[in-house]
């Protein structure tokens, strides 16, 4: 939704000819929002509501769709709303201008209005000093990639109360979606954290995380300020960090070990992406259960489907999302946090935050008590290609590919003038879905699609929950109950069973 803002705010700004700031900005972007622009006005003035008033009861019923009324506006009202909007955004430029400063500085100051209690020490610890908080022994492990990134995975080797404190065998990676880290499979707690309950389940578990986060940031070569660092998607992770966290877990604990695979959100298109092309990860590991998988992208209800038009234009998409690391605390986002969401802390936090706004919200399932925690540590950091390479997807009708460079960067890198679609066929290890049906990013129609194109499922099991949404699958309340009892259950089930399953308890 704040995505959708974004565009929305960019539009009026451009129509701003006094400011010299807009020369990059393409003018369709300007033809293709402003009739969205005066459709969306209008609406909420029909309704008697401000658009502030607007946004936040959609957000709490959680209507995912923003653009998809169909109101047609008179060309008068067009005319007096955009002359409106104009002396107001000609007076936001004339203030920043006088005082110096940024556009969005001077809608919005730097200083966040919202204020976190932040007396409990844990809100600003580490993932491997949140484990020890709570009694487990917590291992912090230094890999580094074949192209040079520095890498720090986090593991919980045994249980909180084993008395013998052997090392079990049986072995899960954790890997955390976009803008995520190791942390957020132990925020919730042992009593809800995915990470402790497969710990007192018997598993040795390792945590993933991905170059560029909070604490993959180095290389051996490279500046983090640097476009070089930043250059790489899911792809390079699939490709590279990957590989190289399974082999150092093989190395660590014995070649005939049988890593369980576990990823949510991107660590699901990780995983798709290493099987399908480079097969012998296969027989390495065990199985692979995929949490709110995301592979085909054609039922996209976040807003990064708006970017999917702009997706070929990375230099526009670079200059509005960041050049390097996709910052959500710039100035845009600190512009919608004041103006589009309600003066409540607990929901400006939310409506600030870039993975709620990408990937939605579902407010009876989350604990208002962890909010704190989950702002110290989300976003942990991700390349703006990433978005971009996700973009690209909803754009080709879903297609799962390889990041498009354009006809003749396609030539040059693939050898082709379309990238190369990722061949799910090769993709031999047993693997298990799990999804829900208000997933902004993985849709009922496209996990559905990936099921019937894998060589060997378990089972697609889908939460008997409406409401549960992408992150729910992580943080909800009842996450235990609802999708971590049937991963339990499948890990101890075996891995050759094929199922499909909507109402399994």
């Amino acid at each position: 939704m704040k995505l959708i803002i974004v565009l929305f705010t960019l539009v009026l700004f451009i129509q701003c000819s006094e400011s010299r700031h807009t020369g990059w900005f393409p003018q369709n972007l300007v033809d293709a929002f402003t009739n969205k622009t005066s459709q969306i006005t209008n609406y909420v003035r029909s309704k008697g509501r401000s658009l502030k008033q607007f946004y936040v009861e959609n957000v709490r019923n959680k209507i995912t769709t923003y653009l998809g009324f169909q109101n047609q506006t008179a060309s008068e009202n067009r005319i007096d709303n955009q002359a409106r909007l104009k002396r107001k955004f000609k007076d936001y430029v004339e203030s920043a201008q006088a005082n110096e400063e940024k556009l969005f500085d001077a809608i919005a100051p730097k200083k966040v209005e919202y204020s976190c209690n932040d007396n409990d020490p844990s809100i600003h610890m580490s993932t491997p000093q949140l484990i020890a908080l709570h009694g487990y022994a917590s291992e912090s492990h230094t890999i580094v990639t074949d192209d040079g990134y520095i890498l720090t995975i986090h593991r919980i080797p045994y249980s909180r109360n084993s008395k013998r404190q052997n090392i079990p065998r049986k072995t899960i990676l954790l890997h955390h979606g976009l803008l995520g880290s190791s942390a957020d499979w132990i925020l919730a707690g042992p009593e809800k954290g995915l990470g402790y309950i497969l710990s007192e389940a018997g598993y040795d578990v390792w945590l993933a995380n991905v170059r560029g986060n909070t604490y993959s940031r180095a290389h051996l070569t490279l500046n983090t300020d640097t476009f070089e660092f930043w250059n790489f998607t899911f792809h390079e992770v699939s490709q590279h960090d990957l590989p190289a966290v399974i082999d150092y877990i093989m190395e660590t604990k014995g070649w005939d070990t049988k890593i369980n695979y576990i990823g949510h959100s991107m660590g699901t298109t990780i995983l798709f992406a290493l099987l399908s092309t480079k097969t012998h990860y296969n027989k390495v590991l065990r199985a692979g259960f995929a949490l709110a998988p995301v592979a085909f992208m054609t039922d996209i209800k976040s807003p990064i489907h708006l970017l999917a038009r702009y997706s070929n234009n990375l230099d526009f998409l670079l200059k509005l999302l960041g050049v390097n690391e996709f910052l959500p605390q710039n100035a845009v986002l600190r512009w919608l946090s004041k103006h589009a969401c309600e003066i409540n802390h607990y929901e400006e936090a939310i409506c600030e935050n870039s993975m709620f706004v990408l990937c939605g919200h579902d407010e009876r399932q989350f604990n208002r008590s962890l909010l704190p925690t989950i702002l110290g540590h989300v976003p942990a950091g991700a390349s703006t290609k990433t978005l971009v390479h996700y973009a690209q997807e909803i754009k080709n009708f879903g297609r799962f590919q390889q990041f498009d460079y354009g006809e003749k960067g396609n030539l040059k890198q693939y050898g082709t003038k379309t990238p190369p679609a990722y061949p799910l066929h090769k993709i031999t290890l047993p693997i298990a879905l799990i999804s829900s049906e208000n997933d902004w990013l993985a849709s009922d129609v496209d996990v559905t699609n990936l099921y019937v194109q894998l060589a060997n499922p378990i089972e697609h099991y889908i939460v008997p929950l409406k409401e549960f949404n992408h992150i729910d699958f992580i943080w909800a309340i009842d996450a235990p109950k609802l999708v971590f009892a049937k991963l339990l259950q499948l890990l101890e089930e075996g891995v050759t069973k094929p199922l499909f399953n909507i109402n399994s308890p």
